[in-house]
């Protein structure tokens, strides 16, 4: 696992390389210069998407679970995803972690996790299937016989994954990862854990099946990738470059798409700005300020993800001091 994060990392810091190298540094830099202190204004704007993105969570868990810690959670998994070195597979571990050490019952915080993650990949499906729309709408009328099929495979490329992780969950995943991964040892050290797991299936098929609470959270994930065009837009007008709301949801949600798609690579490192130079031509944007749009949402993810991992740390600091006057409990 850590070789293939390393080979995986590697990949992607030569393929950034290359694309810098490949255009104008200088440009680069004079784009990105031009935003200035604007970058934190961006940053804190971000604040909105991972709120609404907490509450997509927070939704799901018990009633009398805290909002405070679910949107710090949120803030650390998030940290997580975007600057440790494990991809966005961190994410979840660290938001389930997070939850179950500020009280939420293991199960709960898992199937809480679990659901709203499901959910916000089928929501971020339907927010990239709108992208991929207005980049078809922009196209000749001739061209849209051959770009629509081509949007019908991209949606169903998307969505297989998706759905198939749903349905795995609902048929007991973690009970029967648990009994795969039994199979390799002794029957007895697992049981308690294969105990656990079915609880966590369980909590799953009940979260799942709890009224309007998993329509809602998917309503407020969709809202959550909507609301983080807005820091398309504002930093592109940093940059004097403004664009409509309409080209820069087209260039967040299929951005969005391509970085989720390169999920294994540490922060999609080479990927994202690939992409934003993909889609540079159809927004009108010059490669260079393509670029710069991707240094800026990876300088918001510095400014707000290091104090995410320093919160991470200081609550896992203060935890393991605490942990043994409360392990008799």
């Amino acid at each position: 696992m850590k070789r293939s994060t390393g080979w995986l990392l590697a990949a992607g810091v030569l393929l950034f390389a290359g694309e810098i190298v490949s255009h104008s540094l200088p440009a680069v830099y004079a784009t990105l210069a031009i935003a200035g202190w604007g970058l934190l204004f961006v940053t804190l704007f971000h604040l909105v998407p991972l709120v609404v993105d907490a509450a997509a969570i927070r939704v799901l868990l018990p009633a009398r679970s805290s909002w405070r810690d679910t949107v710090l959670a949120r803030w650390a998994g998030e940290s997580a995803s975007s600057l440790l070195p494990f991809g966005q597979l961190a994410g979840p571990v660290v938001m389930i972690q997070q939850l179950w050490r500020r009280g939420v019952l293991v199960q709960n915080a898992v199937a809480a996790v679990t659901v709203s993650t499901t959910l916000q990949v089928l929501a971020q499906i339907a927010f990239a299937l709108l992208g991929l729309a207005m980049i078809a709408g922009q196209v000749s009328p001739h061209a849209q016989s051959a770009v629509r099929p081509a949007l019908l495979v991209a949606g169903i490329v998307l969505a297989v994954p998706a759905i198939a992780f749903y349905v795995l969950q609902r048929r007991g995943l973690f009970a029967w990862s648990m009994r795969a991964i039994s199979r390799l040892g002794r029957k007895g050290a697992w049981s308690s854990l294969h105990s656990r797991a079915q609880a966590i299936d369980q909590a799953v098929k009940t979260t799942y099946e709890h009224g309007r609470r998993p329509p809602v959270s998917f309503l407020l994930n969709l809202a959550g990738w909507i609301a983080g065009t807005g820091e398309v837009y504002l930093l592109l007008r940093l940059f004097g470059t403004p664009v409509t709301w309409g080209v820069a949801l087209m260039l967040e949600s299929v951005g969005q798409a391509v970085r989720g798609a390169a999920f294994a690579i540490p922060g999609a490192l080479g990927v994202q700005e690939g992409g934003y130079l993909l889609l540079a031509p159809l927004a009108g944007l010059h490669p260079e300020t393509a670029l710069a749009l991707s240094l800026g949402k990876r300088a918001r993810e510095i400014l707000l993800g290091v104090p995410g991992l320093l919160h991470l740390h200081a609550s896992e600091s203060l935890w393991r001091r605490r942990l043994p006057a409360s392990a008799a409990d």
